[in-house]
């Protein structure tokens, strides 16, 4: 049995008093008004409401290890990314490890595997195969529905996914960036109950009118907490915070809890912040998780302040899990199911004949998964068309990993490099190799240091090359959380050296091959337009 003294927050009542949690058993057997001298607050702990652990590049047990000293206890987890990968036998991974450690995954069954019919990816899930995920009780929703067109055109099959999550009672995701109007009220009536995609205050407020909920998400790269949060006041019990995808290196640092002391700061009334960060997303997603009341599983937090929500203490069924800045979640052995077919390519894979005098250039934007588009003259060498670091308009290649294709050639700007070049298996939604270099020599580096890998993250340079290994999928680390994420900032400061100005690097390359997001993308196919939802030409007159 264990007694916790503080000031117990009752986030619903908007009431805080001095208080003694008792707990036994993994359970809150009583909260008592008690007097004493200890300032620290007692809080249901936070929960990221949509998140894909796989981009943190860590399995879900070392996930675990760092989320709790931030005092996250849960996640709404979509393990779209390895599904991609490995199909059901991925989301089964991702299942087993996590219940390894003390922590609260809620997985998701994903809904678009593979993400579109335009890109190359491991594995199919069809509805029959959605239909036996939902049946389990590890699988608590019917995760993002990306595929829009297919439900706003009636789709048969994205109309039975959504089907069998109403027939097992479970809610659906969405994801509709920019969708308005009549297309949106549709999206809403089909049954879509979530999106974490909106990217101004309109988007958002008019789907909270449709009667769908909004969540504010802050992640490495797609970074909307400023433009949304101003809804929360009004709107605090329909919304709620996620990180969809958050870097090694920023998960060390902090989650969920940055984004609460954020919001109070902006003067938001803290119990609105803390619904939306620990309350709305239980109630929502029927999650196993405790709301600190008498009964519940003690899944519950101690902060020193609600100001900057520093973490003293994080509890899971009544487990001290972290205390002062120290996990006390211990290592798990997993195993590394991969799937990289692909072998070594030679530079001449990379070579592109110019057939025209313009090329249609794709233009990235720092913390922003859209993108734009524009033409630029292109720059030939020997009859081929190359990078013109001058300019920053780069040469990009998608290569299809899981098996031997000629890689798809792309131009992009705003990556910034003088030199070398940054390569990837983290690319959503396929998770093909995707590079960006100064030249056809070092692309082909880059693309074989990756291959040679079996997956991972590199930057080469006229000094050297560093790696991060990603052998679970490709895109996980087998190494713990301090050291994915030491690796990983290494890496970034290699890609910044080379030139590079965005924030997130990495992050920022693994969306360029994400075709639902418009506009302007790169498949292993060809390029692609997000918004036209088609194949365009990369050369125009």
């Amino acid at each position: 049995m264990k007694k916790i003294l503080g000031q117990f927050v009752s986030i619903k009542d908007r009431n805080i008093f001095s208080a003694e949690v008792t707990v036994a058993h993994g359970k809150v057997i009583s909260i008592q008004k008690k007097e004493h001298n200890c300032s620290n607050y007692i809080l249901p702990g936070f929960v990221d409401a949509h998140i894909h652990i796989e981009s943190s590049m860590l399995v879900p047990s070392e996930f675990a290890r760092l989320a709790v000293l931030h005092g996250t206890v849960a996640t709404v987890s979509d393990p779209h990314e390895i599904a991609n990968v490995l199909g059901a036998e991925g989301v089964q991974f991702m299942i087993d490890n996590g219940k390894k450690v003390p922590f609260k995954f809620h997985f998701g069954a994903p809904s678009c595997v593979p993400a579109t019919s335009f890109e190359t990816a491991g594995a199919t899930i069809d509805s029959d195969g959605i239909k036996a995920l939902l049946a389990s009780p590890d699988i608590y929703y019917l995760a993002e529905m990306m595929n829009y067109p297919g439900v706003l055109y009636n789709d048969p099959e994205v109309l039975r996914k959504i089907a069998w999550a109403k027939h097992y009672n479970k809610p659906v995701d969405g994801h509709a960036p920019g969708l308005r109007g009549e297309e949106a009220k549709k999206y809403c009536a089909a049954g879509i109950t979530t999106d974490h995609e909106c990217f101004t205050l309109e988007e958002a407020k008019e789907k909270l009118d449709l009667g769908m909920k909004v969540i504010i998400r802050e992640g490495s790269a797609a970074k909307n907490f400023e433009a949304l949060i101003p809804l929360l006041s009004e709107h605090f019990d329909r919304m709620m915070f996620c990180s969809d995808d958050k870097h090694p290196d920023d998960l060390i640092l902090g989650h969920i809890n940055q984004l609460c002391a954020r919001a109070v700061a902006k003067g938001i009334d803290v119990f609105k912040v803390l619904q939306a960060a620990c309350i709305n997303p239980v109630e929502h997603y029927n999650m196993e998780v405790g709301l600190l009341r008498e009964g519940d599983a003690a899944d519950f937090i101690v902060v020193e302040d609600l100001l900057d929500f520093k973490v003293l203490q994080s509890y899971i069924n009544g487990e001290l899990v972290s205390d002062n800045g120290t996990s006390q979640i211990a290592a798990v052995p997993f195993g590394t199911p991969n799937n990289f077919m692909v072998q070594p390519k030679t530079v001449t894979d990379f070579y592109l004949r110019a057939t025209k005098d313009s090329i249609r250039v794709i233009e990235a934007l720092d913390g922003a998964l859209i993108t734009g588009e524009f033409k630029a003259k292109n720059l030939v060498e020997n009859g081929n068309l190359v990078s013109n670091t001058a300019t920053d308009v780069l040469k990009m290649a998608v290569v299809n990993r899981y098996g031997d294709q000629p890689p798809a050639i792309g131009f992009i700007k705003n990556f910034g490099l003088k030199e070398g070049a940054i390569a990837s298996s983290v690319a959503h939604d396929s998770h093909n190799i995707i590079v960006v270099g100064s030249s056809d020599e070092e692309l082909c580096r880059a693309v074989n240091l990756i291959i040679e890998n079996k997956g991972g993250i590199c930057a080469i340079g006229p000094d050297g090359q560093q790696s991060l290994p990603l052998p679970v999928a490709g895109i996980m680390s087998d190494r713990d959380g301090w050291q994915t994420g030491r690796l990983y900032q290494e890496i970034d400061s290699v890609a910044k050296s080379l030139g590079c100005s965005l924030k997130a690097p990495f992050m920022t390359l693994s969306f360029m091959a994400l075709l639902v997001i418009p506009d302007l993308k790169l498949s292993d196919k060809g390029l692609f337009s997000g918004s036209k939802f088609e194949f365009v030409d990369l050369q125009i007159g």
